[in-house]
């Protein structure tokens, strides 16, 4: 058996924690620290705080135990990216061996380090992709980015995944495939905004291509692989976060382009992570002396943090 501990009894873990059950090689346990959360799973395979009208398959357990890391082969972190540095280093404690350990958190630290750069473990992976919690955990085929080492890729392609509908590609550069998913989230508030304000495929697909070109861009001022674009955490999870009105990020930048206020401090877990890194990209491009670079960042940085109104942004971004 492959002892899969999913850290994150939210949306997405308990979608991961599903999909990957259907595989009978696979014991799943997903770590929760919402014990009511837990019991619930535990005693009636539901989790209806994140998904109130399914049932969940009847061999998932959750525990809040911490002593579960000690035989785990594999561990996904599936909590908020700010949690997970201090939560690795508990469970190192707890382990017993070295588990390969796979972050499928989306963000990166507030001095822009990347989270596996962090995580005290010798395996260490990313996976990333263009992938909603609810089509998840409905069985729809779903597609990740393995950024890690060859051989880990191998293990968890050909012994977790068979039978899951889980589809990887892979890349050996982890911070590209990092670096992407967090850059994401700001380009589709930048597509969402014209989208709220003008409602045009021609619009927003000029937007999408100069998003692909900054993210490009953006993979070399950080010496990352730019050919990882092309992967699914690339142009795949781009096109679905900035271009489906399930993203939330595109849906609060389509409210700014529609004219409605917006809280660039929000403690929102819903749009944090897309407004952390616009500040945090676009001070970095301008530490870099790059500005003039990338207009799209910049141009969100001055609407979200400056002084520009939104027609100046419209302005900037389509001129």
């Amino acid at each position: 058996m492959n002892n899969i501990i999913i850290a994150g009894a939210g949306t997405f873990g308990t979608a991961v924690a599903e999909r990957l059950a259907w595989n009978v090689d696979n014991r799943v346990v997903i770590h929760t620290i919402e014990e009511d959360v837990g019991k619930e799973i535990n005693e009636k395979h539901t989790n209806r705080k994140y998904f109130p009208t399914r049932f969940l398959n009847r061999y998932l357990s959750a525990t809040s135990s911490f002593s579960v890391f000690r035989e785990a082969d594999v561990i996904m972190l599936v909590i908020p990216s700010k949690a997970i540095v201090p939560f690795s280093r508990e469970i190192r404690k707890n382990t017993d061996g070295e588990p390969l350990i796979i972050n499928l958190a989306k963000g990166m630290s507030d001095d822009g380090a990347f989270i596996t750069e962090n995580i005290p473990f010798q395996r260490t992976a990313s996976m990333k992709g263009p992938s909603f919690a609810i089509e998840t955990i409905n069985g729809f085929p779903t597609s990740f980015t393995f950024g890690g080492k060859r051989e880990d890729y191998d293990y968890f392609r050909k012994n977790v995944l068979p039978g899951t509908q889980f589809s990887l590609d892979y890349s050996s550069d982890v911070r590209a495939v990092e670096l992407l998913s967090i850059l994401k989230n700001m380009y589709a508030i930048a597509i969402g905004i014209v989208s709220g304000k003008f409602n045009s495929p021609n619009v927003d697909f000029l937007v999408y291509t100069k998003a692909v070109s900054e993210m490009r861009a953006l993979l070399r001022i950080f010496s990352c692989d730019e050919d990882t674009i092309f992967r699914y955490c690339g142009i795949g999870d781009l096109g679905l976060t900035a271009l489906n009105d399930l993203s939330r990020n595109r849906t609060l930048g389509m409210l700014i382009g529609k004219g409605f206020g917006y809280d660039p401090d929000s403690k929102s877990s819903t749009v944090v992570e897309g407004l952390r890194t616009i500040k945090l990209i676009g001070e970095i491009t301008r530490d870099k002396e790059a500005a003039e670079d990338f207009p799209l960042v910049q141009a969100l940085y001055r609407l979200l943090y400056g002084t520009d109104t939104l027609n100046d942004y419209i302005v900037s971004v389509l001129g």
